[in-house]
């Protein structure tokens, strides 16, 4: 009677079994097509074709300015930034093609929008993520989707800008302004390595680097009193591996590049240089001069990690520098010191002594 029972139960726990697999099978198609529809749902929701009726036009009385006269200040400041980066490039040879990446114009990390006339060379960490949101907002991406998105606004941007040849940015250039915006070197290189190293998303390619990053420098002498118990690299053993990669002539990551060879501005035409430092100012007017205040607006964007001052965090990691490390440092991001008129000086002040053949890089 028992085995019966037995036999009986497990009849019908094979047909409950047999029931749910067919029933799973027959849902899983339908899950599949809900999950590519709610994903083109998205898309569709995310992009818009931009034209008269359908733009998202900021409303007038939200709409910034600068006053005329504010805007007379900017326009000589721009006169002033043109004059100096023509002299300059001439004074270094750097409007002179050659082979090398100082040389050789590069037009990789240019977004190109023929709409609206606007072409902008994207340096990373000089309000990259504030300009690629208003990028993503021009090629057709209504704001509320770039701000729920968890995908990559450079992805995005990448599908409606495709990358241009030197031959094609000119030709695009012809109506078109073309902006670059600059950044104190030094100031953009700890913004990096912070981001991309100090809080890099874990086994993330930044993340798998740093560690690489300690493997090899954590037990050099020179650095090893300079060193922490972090899991990421210091900002000695990081600047160290740096001017190794300069040294030795290996790419060099997009984040840490010198923003000369990576927009190459000696060899391409720039219609404006904005500078982080004035940049609130700076973009109202580029915006005005555009005519697209009714479109985008000054945005700021990954405004730094860890809330605090830039200066202080100058003084805080500069100051764990030797200055031949500096000076070296300086020696790579020299044409962005000078074609951006910037100064190496406040950071020399900070640095700490040479104090011998210890201090040397090994």
């Amino acid at each position: 009677m028992k085995l019966s029972k037995s036999l009986a139960n497990c009849r019908a726990i094979r047909r409950y079994l047999l029931i749910f697999t067919a029933i799973s099978l027959l849902l899983l198609p339908l899950s599949l097509v809900y999950l590519v529809w709610n994903e083109q749902l998205q898309k569709i929701r995310g992009f818009e074709d931009i034209n008269q009726t359908h733009i998202p036009l900021i409303p007038e009385n939200a709409v910034q300015t600068l006053t005329p006269q504010e805007m007379l200040q900017v326009e000589q400041r721009m006169d002033e930034r043109r004059e100096r980066l023509k002299d300059k490039c001439s004074a270094y040879g750097l409007d002179v093609l050659g082979h090398d990446a100082w040389h050789t114009p590069n037009t990789w990390e240019f977004l190109v929008n023929k709409k609206y006339h606007i072409i902008w060379c994207n340096v990373f960490k000089a309000a990259s993520s504030s300009w690629m949101f208003n990028f993503n907002v021009l090629a057709g991406y209504s704001p509320s989707y770039l701000r729920k998105t968890k995908k990559i606004l450079l992805n995005l941007a990448r599908e409606r800008y495709p990358r241009v040849s030197l031959e094609e940015l000119r030709e695009a250039q012809n109506d078109s302004l073309t902006f670059i915006i600059a950044r104190n070197p030094f100031e953009r290189l700890l913004s990096a390595y912070r981001d991309k190293m100090v809080f890099a998303l874990p086994y993330s390619f930044h993340d798998k680097l740093g560690r690489s990053i300690v493997r090899n420098y954590r037990k050099k002498p020179s650095l090893a009193a300079r060193s922490s118990n972090t899991k990421y690299p210091s900002f000695p053993e990081f600047v160290n591996w740096l001017l190794d990669q300069v040294k030795r002539g290996s790419f060099i990551d997009m984040h840490f590049v010198a923003a000369t060879s990576f927009c190459t501005p000696c060899l391409i035409k720039f219609d404006m240089i904005l500078k982080f430092e004035s940049l609130t100012e700076d973009q109202l007017y580029l915006i005005e001069k555009t005519g697209l205040k009714r479109v985008i607006a000054p945005v700021w964007r990954n405004m730094g990690k860890g809330g605090r001052k830039t200066h202080e965090l100058q003084q805080q990691f500069y100051a764990q520098l030797t200055r031949q490390e500096m000076l070296e440092l300086y020696e790579y991001y020299k044409y962005d010191f000078e074609l951006f008129d910037y100064d190496i000086q406040e950071y020399l002040q900070v640095a700490r002594p040479d104090e011998g053949p210890t201090d040397v890089r090994n």
